[in-house]
């Protein structure tokens, strides 16, 4: 028997961080995230530049492929606008079909899910637990921590994404930080 080939993909046990050679890694920053956050006053007068965000991915397959799987790593960084948490912005696969899954490897956030009813579920992140999303379920993450959340994810390359519903309708809650302690607090619209 031979080994044909090494893996160009690595993931850094350390840092959490995947590698490779067709590894993409975008940044969010305060600036990108207009209407986002509940207090966009707030918001507004913050560091643009300031990092809220960042995912690296792998994508073995071109998007829409059938069958085939994206893994990332996302970095929500600690950090708040006005009461309210860092988060990723949020969204629904546009394959409403698509499930997806999360695991926590460093610090400790919440996982905010929304069906299309509106209706919302939130289970707490830490390093080693794992997070089943549903389809037809909207998910976003939220930092509640005092340091880095730093959390991977598996989903299906033809799973797209559909912003715009979160942008338009927004959750049906947000979390605040309230005297220290992450508060749910439930809303009609963003």
């Amino acid at each position: 028997m031979s080994i044909d080939h090494v893996s160009k993909y690595k993931f850094n046990i350390g840092d959490s961080v995947l590698y490779g050679t067709d590894t993409i890694t975008t940044q969010k920053k305060i600036g990108d995230l207009k209407d986002v956050f509940q207090n966009e006053g707030e918001r507004s007068t913050m560091n643009q530049e300031s990092i809220v965000y960042s995912v690296s991915l792998l994508q073995p397959v071109k998007a829409g492929t059938i069958g085939g799987l994206f893994i990332g790593t996302s970095i929500i960084e600690q950090g708040q606008v006005d009461k309210e948490y860092y988060m990723t912005k949020g969204h629904f696969h546009q394959n409403t079909s698509s499930s997806e899954f999360y695991w926590g490897t460093h610090g400790s956030g919440m996982v905010l899910m929304m069906k299309q009813d509106r209706s919302f579920h939130i289970e707490h992140m830490s390093p080693g637990s794992i997070h089943f999303i549903p389809a037809e379920t909207a998910h976003r993450v939220i930092n509640t921590g005092n340091e880095k959340l730093i959390f991977n994810a598996c989903w299906p390359a033809d799973a797209g994404y559909d912003y715009d519903t979160i942008y338009n309708e927004g959750f049906s809650c947000r979390i605040f930080n309230h005297n220290g302690s992450p508060t749910i607090i439930e809303t009609d619209k963003r």
